[in-house]
């Protein structure tokens, strides 16, 4: 039988190494990975220009799209990045801000008001700390560089935010340095923190406060899932199940690799230390896939795009995501 061949872009993460090697072999699939670092780059080009077979994702955009009608995408539940975000909130000092009710009435710096991790970062803010979104003015730009956060593809907002465009010629990290705005929050965090007292961290022990975080709500962001051309799956509907099943070997692979003792396979060097603690606070897999395992995650994320008005009204998980039946057990 002959393989359909299938372009998927992705960030050459440990959970899909075993695919870009070919140790995994998707059934069905002659897949053709295309490593590339920059998330932004290929949202912009499968958004703009359906330029992949299939791809990660960021999770806002797709499920805006979906929730906005005539989307040329369909979803499976992997989830190639998650990243909490507490730690991407930071401050200028000087601005007063101690706790987060404080950033009411500021000035935040923001790379897209429409990306997972702002999402993310202002459910978080009103949901955990009562924080009056209302009151923000928002200032979407680069942090540690000058202009624009690529070109997305999401739909415009449904009701009106205080959002304003940085055109200063400057990143928000110098706006942040120079006072012009008093907070950053995004994806990163602003170059200044390395050397400027001024510039910190709004929750300085974020790691404890994440891992509180989690164990209260069972939140662990997830900021990509995998998306696939809507026209390719209607014609060949065994790929979602194909490639959700080597998705979930590749990560049980590098699952496996990285609790191999005999050799450290990360550069940390208390890696034995950091996975007995991530087993006490997620159990054997903190990566999941799957609906059912995430539920509580792609709840609140479903019930902030709509509280910020990304979509209209909240989507059922089902509704998001395709099914996936197992070809590896049922054959195709």
């Amino acid at each position: 039988m002959s393989q359909l061949k299938v372009s998927f872009a992705c960030g050459l993460y440990d959970r899909m190494l075993a695919l870009y090697t070919g140790e995994v072999r998707p059934v069905g699939i002659d897949l053709n990975f295309l490593a590339i670092d920059s998330p932004r780059d290929i949202f912009d080009r499968m958004g703009g220009g359906l330029e992949f077979d299939a791809c990660e994702m960021s999770s806002s955009e797709y499920i805006s799209r979906l929730a906005g009608g005539d989307c040329p995408l369909v979803a499976i539940p992997v989830f190639p990045s998650r990243v909490f975000r507490h730690s991407f909130i930071c401050v200028n000092r000087k601005a007063g801000i101690r706790t987060a009710k404080d950033l009411e009435g500021k000035r935040v710096g923001v790379p897209l008001y429409t990306m997972t991790a702002a999402v993310f970062i202002r459910g978080l803010l009103q949901h955990e700390y009562g924080v009056d979104l209302s009151r923000i003015q928002w200032v979407q730009g680069a942090i540690n560089n000058v202009g624009a956060h690529g070109s997305p593809s999401a739909p415009p907002l449904l009701r009106p935010v205080r959002i304003e465009i940085n055109d200063s010629g400057k990143s928000l990290n110098q706006l942040l340095v120079e006072g012009k705005i008093d907070a950053v929050a995004g994806t990163s965090v602003p170059a200044a923190i390395r050397d400027n007292p001024d510039i910190v961290r709004l929750f300085p022990d974020y790691r404890e406060v994440e891992k509180q975080y989690y164990k209260r709500t069972g939140i662990f962001p997830i900021m990509h899932l995998v998306v696939i051309r809507r026209e390719l799956y209607e014609q060949h509907r065994f790929v979602a199940s194909s490639l959700y099943d080597a998705m979930l070997e590749a990560k049980n692979i590098a699952l496996s690799k990285m609790r191999y003792a005999g050799a450290t396979r990360y550069m940390l060097p208390w890696l034995s230390d950091d996975l007995q603690e991530s087993d006490r606070v997620f159990g054997s897999d903190p990566w999941p896939y799957g609906i059912e395992a995430n539920r509580p995650t792609l709840e609140a994320l479903v019930t902030y795009l709509t509280e910020q008005g990304l979509i209209a009204r909240p989507l059922p998980l089902e509704q998001i995501f395709v099914p996936t039946y197992g070809l590896r057990q049922e054959g195709l």
